[in-house]
């Protein structure tokens, strides 16, 4: 056997790690994007609640209107929307209760793994609309959710709450409900 020619040899080297740099250099530049905290696609609507709260575990209570307690930790795998109104919850409060009950019937199939709870004084010509047969009404026994409650008159926030009771997202008075739901048909599958 023929020792090789040094410029050959380097020559092949050469192709060699150009092609293995072809490889190297998305997963080189996915690792650094991943690092500085940049992820495709992966951004909500809502905000993160901080630090993570556990209704359930919390045992925070909700009284609906039939008397029973709210269960945070839900038997099957299904989320919960909590809507919080502020002062005076009139029409564009309602207006807002509707897009959220909206996007929960766009889900299709998979509505009924939404339920909506509405905690707080119903608007005054909702159980003429029908506010009913969307949400289930109940009260803050301890004011518990007060925090989380908007301020402003006529506005509505909203509370996305994971099947074990943990908080997953808040949506401020003002959210875009088509916003929401975006978020809710990519956690709802």
């Amino acid at each position: 056997m023929n020792a090789a020619d040094p410029a050959a040899l380097r020559k092949s080297r050469l192709k060699l790690l150009l092609v293995a740099s072809i490889f190297a250099v998305p997963f080189v530049l996915a690792m650094a994007l991943t690092l500085a905290g940049w992820q495709p696609g992966a951004r909500g609507n809502g905000l993160p609640v901080l630090p993570q709260r556990n209704f359930a575990q919390e045992q925070l209570p909700v009284r609906l209107a039939d008397g029973k307690d709210w269960a945070w930790r839900d038997s099957e795998p299904r989320l919960t929307l909590v809507a919080l109104p502020g002062p005076d919850c009139a029409t564009r409060c309602y207006a807002t209760l509707t897009a959220m009950a909206k996007a929960r019937v766009m889900l299709n199939r998979n509505q009924s793994r939404l339920r909506l709870l509405y905690v707080g004084a119903p608007p005054t010509d909702a159980q003429r609309d029908g506010m009913a047969n969307y949400w289930q009404v109940g009260s803050d026994v301890d004011g518990k959710l007060a925090q989380w409650r908007p301020s402003e008159p006529d506005s509505v926030s909203a509370l996305l709450v994971e099947s074990d009771g943990t908080a997953l997202a808040r949506y401020p008075a003002g959210f875009d409900s088509s916003g929401l739901f975006r978020d809710l048909s990519k956690v709802i599958k």
